[in-house]
């Protein structure tokens, strides 16, 4: 007669309800093995997204747009090039400064000449964001305050010009001499590792520097991110986009080496990952296997009162595999959990993110599966040969 899928699952959990230590054992070897596995993916996931922020905070995607100078001739950008780069479609953020050549000074008691080494700067609303800038008190130009005499200070030029912080609390704010032109000093931007040149300049807005300070709208440098995927084609479109009709005369800088680190670092763990993997869930299918076969022994007698019974042999060999199965599903199930607290504990602890890839857990499960059903075809098949006869007659 043929069986019940219910009936081949209560004779599947025969074994295992009768033997509980032993089945304990087998499920906590499949269980270290899928939690291995679920650890050797997890944590080289969890460190990788961690590195890949902190290489991300290097600017592996940014790129730097320059106007070229030839012999004592320098083209300037186009006064559309950021419009015109944020039409490529992986760029995710574009922005530009241009150096109006104009001197900042505390006071105008300073000597006019004094710049103090700094770069007067006009500079977009979006300049933080494109080149990884944080402010360290105050405010950064808005839409409205860029059409004002408003500036923001550099790490560098906030010192230089006594003006280290902004007052959190309401009140006057500071004022230099721009152009012989007193601006408010709004904010005071930290130290900006992507674009050092920003630390000892004064940031002023776009719009007000076209009126007061005789800007021409030609951006000096354009910060361009882009997709990293897709960043070296982008760095190779970028010189006609930005002057279709004189590409010659515009540089890009290359991508930040960290980029290339970043590439080879997820190779290397992608490697260490798949071998690792593999060794862990063969170890959990040797085990498996182990106990079937030692099961097949013991249950000699078993097994021939069953085909006394008139059990067939295929019976005999659903029984054993439902029986390794259950118990690599059970382990798969257990290993999983046990996998997925470790990577998050041990991630926590190293302050990373708790990354573990959807993959990995699936191939946890079906992997254990399929090692129960590999792992217990050999016993299965083993146990079905036996002779009713001879297993009746086994001591």
């Amino acid at each position: 007669m043929r069986l019940a899928p219910t009936d081949v699952l209560r004779l599947g959990l025969l074994g295992p309800r009768t033997r509980k230590a032993r089945t304990a054992l087998s499920v906590l070897g499949i269980a270290i093995g899928v939690a291995t596995m679920l650890l050797v993916t997890g944590i080289p996931a969890s460190s990788g997204e961690a590195l890949d922020e902190r290489l991300a905070g290097l600017g592996t995607n940014l790129l730097n747009i320059h106007p070229v100078a030839i012999g004592d001739h320098q083209e300037p950008l186009p006064t559309t090039a950021v419009a015109m780069v944020a039409r490529i479609g992986p760029v995710t953020s574009v922005s530009a400064v241009a150096n109006l050549h104009a001197v900042a000074r505390r006071s105008d008691l300073v000597d006019p000449n004094d710049g103090s080494g700094l770069s007067v700067l006009a500079a977009r609303t979006d300049l933080l964001p494109a080149v990884g800038a944080q402010l360290s008190s105050g405010h950064y130009l808005s839409e409205a305050t860029s059409r004002f005499p408003v500036a923001v200070l550099g790490a560098a030029a906030a010192t230089r010009l006594g003006v280290p912080s902004i007052p959190a609390t309401g009140g006057s704010l500071p004022q230099i001499s721009i152009g012989n032109r007193w601006f408010a000093v709004a904010g005071v931007l930290a130290p900006v590792p992507l674009a050092p040149d920003l630390d000892s300049s004064v940031l002023v807005g776009w719009d007000v520097a076209g009126r007061l300070l005789d800007f021409d709208g030609h951006p000096t440098v354009v910060y361009v991110r882009a997709d990293e995927s897709t960043l070296d084609d982008v760095r190779t479109v970028l010189p006609a986009t930005v002057n279709p009709q004189l590409p010659g005369t515009v540089d890009v800088s290359r991508p930040s080496d960290a980029l290339a680190a970043k590439r080879a670092t997820a190779t290397a763990f992608g490697a260490l990952v798949l071998a690792l993997a593999l060794v862990s869930l063969l170890v959990g299918g040797i085990g498996v296997a182990n106990t079937m076969v030692i099961s097949v022994l013991e249950r000699r007698r078993e097994i021939g009162l069953r085909r006394a019974l008139g059990a067939r042999r295929g019976q005999i060999r659903l029984q054993f595999l439902a029986e390794s199965v259950t118990l690599s599903a059970a382990g798969g199930v257990a290993g999983t959990a046990l996998g997925i607290g470790a990577v998050a504990g041990y991630a926590g602890w190293q302050g990373w993110p708790v990354v573990v890839p959807a993959w990995a857990a699936g191939v946890g499960l079906c992997g254990a599966v399929l090692i129960g059903v590999i792992a217990g075809g050999y016993p299965a098949i083993r146990a079905a040969r036996l002779p009713p006869t001879e297993s009746l007659g086994a001591t």
